[in-house]
């Protein structure tokens, strides 16, 4: 058995020193026709990426500009819905169009426009962040894709989270109602 391993061993040895010579050529004559067929290959369409001569530049761009851009809700108790407007208005030179509106978690659903919003003129996205299972400070965000530069601007709610008035188990196990 030692036998067979060690004679595997060695053909495996043997395999690697004969196969990485380090003064082949022919690798750097593949490396170089790879670049070059890298450079000449077309780009891949992508519908997220803007090309040069399609970019606007940074003075025509829209401009979202929030009122307040963070809602301070206070002290709720657990399980409340919160719902917030946060307003905003386009203070660009072209039309300004949200592509997405993401939440930082799932307690909280943002609702943007689905229209476009004209130079000088406001939209609003509304929020509601759910605090079922919250417990402590909170701070939800929310990210906003447009066509501004730069592309994302972020608004978030924060508060406090009390129980309740359910008992919670503590250090010596669950609390006993009478």
């Amino acid at each position: 058995m030692k036998k067979n391993f060690i004679l595997a061993a060695g053909f495996a040895m043997a395999l690697f020193i004969t196969s990485c010579d380090s003064n082949n050529s022919q690798t750097d004559t593949t490396t170089a026709d790879a670049t070059a067929a890298t450079e000449a290959a077309p780009a891949v369409d992508n519908p997220n990426v803007v090309s040069a001569s399609e970019a606007m530049s940074s003075e025509n761009a829209p401009v979202i500009t929030f009122e307040n851009p963070e809602y301070d809700f206070g002290t709720i108790k657990q399980g409340e819905v919160i719902e917030h407007v946060f307003t905003f208005t386009n203070t660009g030179k072209s039309p300004l169009i949200i592509e997405n509106a993401s939440a930082s978690c799932g307690c909280t659903v943002p609702e943007p426009p689905t229209e476009p919003i004209a130079p000088g003129e406001t939209g609003s996205i509304n929020v509601k962040f759910n605090s079922a299972g919250k417990m402590g400070q909170q701070y939800p965000t929310v990210t906003v894709r447009a066509n501004t530069q730069p592309n994302l601007t972020k608004i978030s709610m924060k508060g406090v989270v009390e129980s309740s008035g359910v008992p919670n188990a503590g250090p010596e196990g669950p609390v006993r109602q009478n």
